[in-house]
């Protein structure tokens, strides 16, 4: 009998842990991951013999510990306007409060020479204004693919000394039993009980936590889903933007169906990348904070955002069918030009070779009005239109476009103040909860529904 399970080893369930380790040594606890520990975390994709994504049975990005966060670009945005709706649960200054503790113990765990940006009291907000953007305000800590590893590496490390907390790596768990005494959490033709059960699953479990919920009765309420493009262009053209913010989230209402239209995971001098998730091969992006590990692009997502209203609920289907379209075409990640793209045109391989900008990842040259649907198409082209004019070069004709990016959002489970379901002592947390879209969020909802278990025990 665990004191604890926690399921998932993302940020919400790594911070859980760290918090048991530190605090409550005592403690019985158990983690299972359906990946691989961090140094086993491999994508085979070298550039050479293997070029694309292959639909490993377990993506190596999105899965393991550290979760689908461990090799992003590591971007805390410490911030209540973004990245979730956690303060509607605990409250703005608690979240906030949460946010800035975690980001205190990633600067004890190998953080401690990177950089804090803030967009308060920034010029670029007046300009933003004047041409119909809105920037908004938050504190990024900004770790790097490279220094984000090693944080984790230092908080593996420190919650594994512990004798009483097991890792489970490379175990699915099947489904979730409501007992007398807690819950039992049936893996393979096993089983273990705990008093406290956590689920940290991510948006990659999104399908598992939906049965989940059915299983065990617990009210959900449909999402929105993401959908757009991967930009990649000159970093010299947004350097005056990110060598202030480094990341800046810029909204954008369009003109003719007033949609909404953000930047998203900005990533200076950084790389473009493929995602699997549920087999689905989508497209993200990583940067650095080594100078050796830099590039001459950089990269941000445009996204627009989908709700759906009766009869309609699966928000994620919708998404998953536009990626389904976009990899039947191009076997994987589609790219275009631009302006290939304004002239109604494929891209090809000898547009791409006489492009000025050289792509950091080996896609398909597509057309992507083939594959994305008309108004969000038109909403992505006025948003680069409107950024040009604050980043002249935005709307050049070699700005490449990589698609589709699609960021899926779980249902939303109903949860309390609390974070915890119907189910005394079951808690959701993450991204898995359909309530954190973030690396900031995620880890301070761990971090608050493991002081309010150790406030129990």
């Amino acid at each position: 009998m665990y004191d604890v399970i926690i399921i998932g080893a993302g940020p919400g369930g790594i911070f859980s842990a760290y918090e048991f380790a530190t605090k409550r040594p005592d403690l019985k606890i158990a983690i299972f991951e359906t990946g691989s520990p961090l140094e086993q975390r491999k994508c085979p994709i070298d550039g050479k013999m293997v070029k694309s994504c292959i639909r490993c049975k377990t993506c190596a990005i999105m899965s393991g510990f550290g979760g689908a966060g461990a090799f992003s670009d590591g971007k805390y945005n410490i911030t209540n306007d973004f990245g979730g709706t956690l303060h509607e649960y605990i409250g703005k200054e608690k979240a906030l409060e949460l946010m800035e503790y975690v980001d205190k113990i990633n600067t004890e765990n190998g953080g401690e020479n990177t950089k804090l940006y803030s967009t308060a009291g920034s010029q670029f907000k007046k300009i933003c204004m004047q041409n119909r953007l809105t920037l908004l305000d938050a504190s990024v800590r900004h770790l790097g693919t490279d220094i984000n590893y090693v944080v984790l590496e230092n908080l593996y490390r420190k919650i594994s000394g512990n004798k009483n907390i097991q890792f489970f790596f490379n175990t699915p768990v099947r489904f979730l039993e409501v007992i007398e005494s807690g819950y039992r959490v049936h893996y393979g033709d096993a089983f273990q009980d705990c008093k406290k059960c956590i689920i940290s699953v991510g948006r990659s479990g999104s399908k598992w936590m939906e049965k989940i919920c059915d299983d065990l009765d617990i009210h959900t309420k449909s999402n929105r889903v993401d959908i757009g493009v991967r930009v990649e262009l000159p970093a010299v053209i947004f350097s005056h933007l990110t060598d202030q913010l480094y990341e800046s989230k810029i909204l954008y209402r369009t003109k003719k169906f007033e949609d909404r239209v953000r930047t998203f995971c900005m990533n200076p001098n950084g790389i473009v990348v493929n995602e699997n998730t549920n087999g689905i091969v989508t497209v993200n992006g990583h940067s650095f904070e080594g100078e050796e590990m830099k590039t001459e692009n950089t990269n941000f997502a445009l996204l627009v955002s989908k709700h759906f209203s009766e009869p309609f609920e699966d928000s994620n289907g919708y998404g998953e069918s536009i990626a389904m379209l976009s990899n039947m075409l191009g076997g994987g990640v589609i790219v275009q030009r631009f302006g290939d793209l304004e002239r109604g045109r494929r891209s090809n391989k000898k547009r791409l070779e006489e492009s000025t900008v050289r792509p950091t990842l080996q896609a398909t040259p597509g057309d992507l009005s083939l594959v994305l649907p008309k108004r969000i198409l038109d909403g992505i082209i006025e948003m680069i239109y409107a950024l040009d004019k604050i980043a002249p070069g935005t709307a050049n004709d070699d700005t490449l476009l990589y698609g589709v990016e699609v960021k899926f959002y779980n249902m939303e489970v109903e949860l309390d103040e609390n974070l915890e379901t119907k189910h005394k002592g079951l808690y959701v947390i993450g991204d898995g909860s359909g309530v954190t879209h973030s690396l900031s969020h995620a880890s301070a909802s761990g971090v608050y529904v493991a002081q309010k278990i150790m406030d129990e025990i």
